[in-house]
């Protein structure tokens, strides 16, 4: 995963709550062999216990989320072994903000139709983030670009199908 651009890739896994990130990412970093950090680790607690009650988080509640997210890409890249991480990315302007750390970023964005994201979140357990919350993610996503470094994959299939589109999708390969 070495590339010119401060030495490593950073790949982000990024979507909306259950589509599945937090299973796809540790097992891609395990794969490529790179440190892995979930991102909803780095919301501050006053940030979950919104969420937990079932309000949205606004821009400026994002704001230390973000900015720890990447200040670890930024370490990640300069450390010269790569990483994966994942993190909502929901709007361009979080990923443009990633952008400006100058490292050699990837996205690749699980896709999810609603339906399928409400049934999958229902089933979760002990999980800050309540189903009621999911129509608000949807509502500011920003689907990736065209001049945005990444590929959309769809996450309705089995987890496996979805790791091997990932990996092949970190690797520069064809999907």
């Amino acid at each position: 995963m070495t590339s010119a651009v401060g030495g490593s890739r950073v790949v982000i896994v990024m979507g909306v709550s259950s589509s599945g990130k937090s299973t796809v990412g540790p097992r891609l970093a395990e794969r490529l062999g790179v440190p892995f950090l979930e991102g909803d680790d780095l919301h501050p607690a006053a940030n979950r216990a919104k969420m937990a009650s079932g309000q949205p988080l606004d821009d400026a509640d994002r704001v230390p989320w973000l900015a720890a997210l990447t200040e670890w890409i930024r370490a990640t890249a300069a450390g010269g072994h790569g990483g994966v991480a994942t993190c909502s990315a929901l709007k361009r302007a979080y990923r443009d903000q990633f952008r400006r750390t100058g490292a050699d970023l990837w996205f690749i964005h699980l896709a999810l139709a609603r339906d399928v994201a409400a049934e999958r979140i229902a089933r979760r357990r002990g999980h800050f983030m309540p189903p009621q919350l999911l129509d608000s993610q949807y509502e500011i996503l920003d689907p990736l670009e065209a001049d945005e470094p990444g590929v959309t994959i769809d996450a309705s299939g089995d987890r496996e199908q979805v790791l091997a589109q990932a990996l092949r999708a970190a690797a520069g390969l064809p999907r």
